[in-house]
């Protein structure tokens, strides 16, 4: 897939981590029912991979599902046997190298100019800035804007509705969101109010969306 292409085109990157894998993927079907159209399902939620590929013979070959917290070649490897379409990685592990030969493209993790630069010589597709409120927010992606203007930062890490819109006016990609969009749903609280705030941050970001054509 290109990655880049419909982190622009989207804006918003769901991240679900959750302790209940039933509760997991239904967090991930409501997501996709509601027009979230890229979910990340992070490695360190419990049996990660089993609700990765659940949810790949629930959406089908269309969904545009990838794999979070890929530390390792081992890690990326069983992300593509389980139907990712991207890995996204904490950092510049090995798994950033495995996922680019397995042609999966990767939203590799970054905090600083040097990894920005090592990142893209890795040939990731776009950079994971990670963790975006502890590092600075959005005045931290307006300074590392100067020398990489052309770099496309998906801020990750304490992005709420506000910060998700600060995030984009200052030319974020696109904007990854966990635990202010899926709260508890992952770990079987309720569908009704993953629901009700993904319609909120789906309004939030419709104005900076591409039409997908």
């Amino acid at each position: 897939m290109d990655l880049l292409t419909a982190l622009r085109t989207h804006r918003i990157l769901a991240i679900v981590r959750g302790g209940d894998p039933d509760a997991a993927l239904a967090a991930v079907l409501a997501l996709a029912d509601e027009g979230v159209r890229l979910i990340e399902i992070s490695l360190s939620g419990s049996d990660a991979l089993g609700v990765l590929a659940r949810a790949r013979a629930a959406l089908g070959p269309g969904a545009a599902l990838g794999s979070g917290t890929v530390l390792t070649a081992d890690d990326a490897h069983a992300a593509h046997r389980a139907g990712a379409d991207f890995v996204v990685t904490p950092g510049l592990g090995d798994g950033v190298g495995a996922a680019r030969a397995l042609g999966l493209p990767v939203l590799a993790g970054v905090m600083t100019p040097t990894e920005i630069i090592t990142a893209q010589r890795l040939g990731a597709a776009a950079l994971k800035l990670f963790p975006a409120s502890e590092a600075g927010g959005p005045g931290y992606l307006k300074a590392l804007s100067g020398p990489f203007p052309t770099a496309p930062f998906v801020p990750v890490g304490g992005v709420g509705a506000e910060e998700a819109a600060a995030y984009l006016d200052r030319g974020a990609a696109a904007v990854g969101v966990g635990s202010p969009l899926v709260g508890d749903a992952a770990d079987g609280g309720s569908t009704d109010a993953l629901r009700a705030r993904a319609r909120a941050f789906l309004d939030v970001v419709r104005p900076y969306t591409r039409d997908a054509g």
